[in-house]
């Protein structure tokens, strides 16, 4: 996971100042273990990530999945099933800790670290970091919470290889839209939170985490294989589809930025949890955010013509963020903010 840099960025990511990009030494997927084929309950679609090299059609379907659902099942995408079980394992024993060493998990982004149960998310709680693409801080997060060589090890090696597949899905989602994307999203910084749900009889028909959007563009995530609850906005933004979870596979989420980038042609998909019956949910979350700092998303030349003008002014993750927060617009409604003129201050500034 040790970084090489770059000197030049795409034209459609700009910043005022110089950034040097990252380059993932993840080229090829990990050796696989059993994998569960494309049986997903529902309709929600299923990519197969090791299809997607050089299959027209498997990218078609890719592009469909995301333009109308903004989600996707995500299977024989090379990280085995015995890493994926024992992650789980270490999260659990993570979250045993004592509530002091907890709290020593804090980051340089609010909210990446660890977030307590409170009044306002009585059932959930989090631990996490900024950056799970950099060696030095997944040690920082593991040196926080006094991990033992074994934990260590695990979460090194779990990062690794879903920080490989977030930026595999990212390049070949770039790929089914026409735009070759093998180093476009390498400096982009790939938050990790672990997260953890005390369901309870009496909470069993009330929700886990409101309904939202996630901010960047696009998330990865390991669901609890025992306990669902996840659910998703149904294409026809007529009600939620619950999601069912499929042990082995990963469910990819698209977030405001990825329709901000493509010129609203990927969609940006509402879910939210519910409590479905009174026991622990264990979920692992790797956000794939945006651009560093002051590098603003805006789409590729290709997407932007006569017949398709530009529909959203660029952004910077950070600011846009902070545009979420201080207008409480958590479930895809700040992007609405970005179209038409702009205001007196640029929203990359806030």
């Amino acid at each position: 996971m040790s970084r090489l840099y770059m000197n030049t960025a795409p034209t459609h990511i700009r910043t005022s100042h110089s950034q040097p990009a990252r380059h993932s030494h993840y080229k090829t997927p990990l050796p696989s273990s059993t994998i569960p084929s494309a049986n997903m309950a529902g309709t929600l679609p299923t990519i197969d990530l090791q299809e997607l090299q050089g299959s027209p059609s498997s990218s078609e379907k890719l592009r469909e999945a995301c333009e109308k659902w903004g989600c996707f099942r995500l299977v024989n995408h090379g990280v085995p099933v015995s890493l994926m079980s024992e992650m789980k394992s270490v999260v659990g024993e993570l979250f045993d800790l004592p509530i002091d060493v907890k709290r020593r998990n804090v980051d340089v982004l609010s909210g990446s670290g660890y977030v307590a149960l409170s009044s306002k998310n009585p059932l959930y709680e989090a631990l996490g970091l900024y950056d799970m693409g950099s060696t030095a801080a997944v040690h920082k997060f593991c040196d926080q919470l006094a991990a033992s060589p074994r934990h260590r090890e695990t979460i090194l090696r779990y990062a690794e290889a879903i920080h490989g597949v977030a930026m595999q899905v990212a390049a070949r989602m770039a790929e089914s839209l026409g735009v070759v994307g093998s180093e476009l999203f390498e400096d982009w910084p790939c938050q990790f939170r672990i997260n953890k749900y005390h369901f309870q009889p009496e909470t069993v028909g009330s929700p886990g985490v409101q309904i939202h959007t996630d901010s960047g563009f696009l998330t990865v995530l390991q669901e609890d294989e025992s306990v669902g609850g996840l659910e998703v906005m149904d294409p026809s933004d007529a009600g939620y589809v619950p999601v069912d979870p499929v042990p082995g596979s990963f469910l990819v989420n698209l977030g405001d930025l990825a329709t901000v980038w493509s010129n609203g042609k990927l969609r940006n998909v509402k879910h939210r949890v519910q409590c479905k019956e009174a026991a622990v949910r264990i979920s692992i979350a790797t956000f794939l955010l945006g651009p560093p700092r002051e590098t603003v998303v805006e789409p590729p030349p290709a997407f932007v013509d006569d017949g398709h003008p530009r529909l959203y002014r660029p952004i910077s993750y950070d600011g846009f963020r902070e545009l979420r927060r201080v207008t409480d617009k958590h479930a895809g409604e700040a992007l609405q903010l970005l179209q038409g003129p702009p205001p007196a201050a640029s929203m990359d500034q806030i």
